[in-house]
């Protein structure tokens, strides 16, 4: 995977909540594996890939998707 780029986000109590008790649950998982999961199969679900810019992009959320999702490269 490529290198990592912090990101400090709000997010509401509620959705916080429900972040701990997944996590509490699944021990494989962290919040950062969490986020970047949620994150990448948006991009993907919201994606555009109809220039070469944005077919490159929608490739790359894919890649990052799938290795978070079974935790190694793809």
């Amino acid at each position: 995977m490529n290198p990592n780029v912090s990101i400090l986000a709000e997010i509401p109590e509620e959705l916080h909540q429900s972040l701990k008790g997944y996590l509490d649950a699944h021990p494989e998982w962290d919040q950062d594996r969490v986020f970047a999961a949620a994150l990448s199969l948006f991009l993907l679900q919201n994606g555009d890939n109809s220039t070469p810019e944005s077919s490159r992009n929608y490739h790359q959320a894919a890649r990052v998707y799938l290795e978070t999702l079974f935790q190694h490269p793809v």
